[in-house]
């Protein structure tokens, strides 16, 4: 990470920027850019969301997370709290923060980038937990999520238009170090 400084984002005048990097790790169409552009922005009108980015020495966003206080009106949560709920889980909903999108350039991973994203954000966070959704397979990603704390509450959650099953993660706060 030397050559990385992580710090405060504003995501709204960078959104193309961190959907370029999203695109990159997350193999993302054109059309499903565009389509990400627009939940971004209109997350970050909710209160409390924020984010943080990874930028080179030349100022190139190379990772960023954003996030927010959870409200069970939210469209995510409306998706996950049935399966939450099925397995007695559905207190996660309230009092926690969302770990919204957290992506790093693949040029750029294995540095402690993402955990450097991830603890930071939650470290602000004045709730005193945190959910996230992460496909359901396992990766280095899920991997450093439990790392960090976080445990399965829910698998195989399906959100509609998604090609492939979630997992739904908790985490009490702070995350461990």
């Amino acid at each position: 990470m030397d050559d990385v400084v992580v710090g405060p984002l504003d995501l709204a005048a960078r959104v193309d920027d961190a959907l370029a990097v999203q695109a990159v790790a997350f193999g993302l169409t054109d059309d499903e850019i565009a389509v990400r552009r627009h939940v971004v922005l209109r997350h970050l009108t909710n209160a409390g969301a924020r984010a943080l980015g990874a930028t080179t020495a030349t100022g190139r966003l190379v990772g960023f997370v954003y996030g927010m206080p959870n409200n069970r009106v939210y469209w995510w949560s409306t998706v996950v709290q049935p399966y939450l709920r099925a397995v007695g889980e559905d207190r996660w909903l309230d009092d926690t923060f969302v770990i919204t999108e957290l992506h790093v350039h693949p040029a750029f991973q294995q540095r402690g980038i993402g955990r450097e994203l991830i603890t930071r954000i939650t470290d602000t966070a004045a709730e005193p937990r945190s959910l996230l959704s992460a496909i359901d397979v396992e990766s280095p990603a899920r991997h450093l999520y439990r790392q960090l704390g976080y445990r399965d509450l829910a698998r195989r959650v399906v959100f509609p238009g998604a090609p492939s099953p979630y997992v739904v993660m908790g985490a009490e706060l702070p995350l461990l170090r």
